[in-house]
């Protein structure tokens, strides 16, 4: 099978009409011709592409075309779960990541690919990274700072989603309080008490999104609770 960067491409223009394809071709409509791409497909795809070398990957990164880029992350995403990719490919997927977080600009993107590709590399090494891209004046490396942090969430290890949650819980950026408010609620699965802990602190004044994002798995008197910290702090 041809898993080249090109091959994927032309994969996923195949449903499209002549019309669109010569859209595409020409630079024209680059985004509107693959809406009658469903996402679905583009996983399938990425799926029979999983063995695409990280030099083809970061052919379809650098594509105008958000799906194709999706296809990228996924394709990322999938040699990372993959039980028998190499430690040296696991190294040079994290390293394209981090190269290339350009290319990585939206939410999906990076909800796609960092929790495997950069969290699943991280698992048994210095974290120190994600401090960094938390720091970042890139939005999008501010999201890939926590949510990369799921993989450890997953093996029961939660420390990094609040500390990283510390630097973020200030961020004034709808795509930052979604992410912080949602993994410390899934960190809260782990550790009922860090997340109570870190409520206790920041409730009254972290954002509200984020704020109804972390507590959404908490009883009825508790939300009601913090929200009433909320309240009270803008009053």
């Amino acid at each position: 099978m041809n898993i080249r960067a090109d091959s994927f491409v032309a994969r996923l223009q195949a449903p499209l009409s002549p019309d669109e394809r010569m859209k595409i071709q020409s630079g024209e409509d680059e985004g509107d011709a693959f809406k009658e791409v469903r996402m679905g497909d583009v996983f399938a795809l990425a799926k029979e592409f999983i063995d695409m070398p990280p030099e083809e990957i970061e052919k379809l990164l650098e594509s105008p075309i958000h799906k194709v880029r999706v296809g990228a992350l996924s394709i990322m995403d999938k040699q990372a779960r993959r039980k028998k990719t190499p430690v040296s490919r696991r190294k040079e997927l994290f390293e394209l990541y981090l190269r290339r977080t350009d290319r990585i600009n939206n939410w999906d993107l990076v909800d796609v690919s960092a929790p495997y590709v950069i969290g699943g590399y991280l698992v048994d090494k210095p974290r120190d990274i994600l401090y960094e891209l938390a720091c970042s004046d890139n939005i999008w490396e501010r999201r890939t700072a926590i949510v990369s942090t799921y993989y450890f969430i997953r093996q029961g290890d939660v420390a990094d989603t609040f500390k990283i949650g510390e630097i973020l819980v200030h961020d004034d950026q709808h795509f930052i309080q979604t992410a912080l408010g949602g993994w410390v609620r899934e960190a809260g699965k782990r550790d009922r008490q860090a997340l109570l802990s870190f409520l206790d602190q920041y409730a009254a004044t972290m954002p509200r999104t984020a704020l109804r994002f972390a507590i959404e798995h908490l009883d009825k008197a508790q939300r009601n609770y913090y929200m009433g910290m909320k309240k009270a702090r803008k009053e």
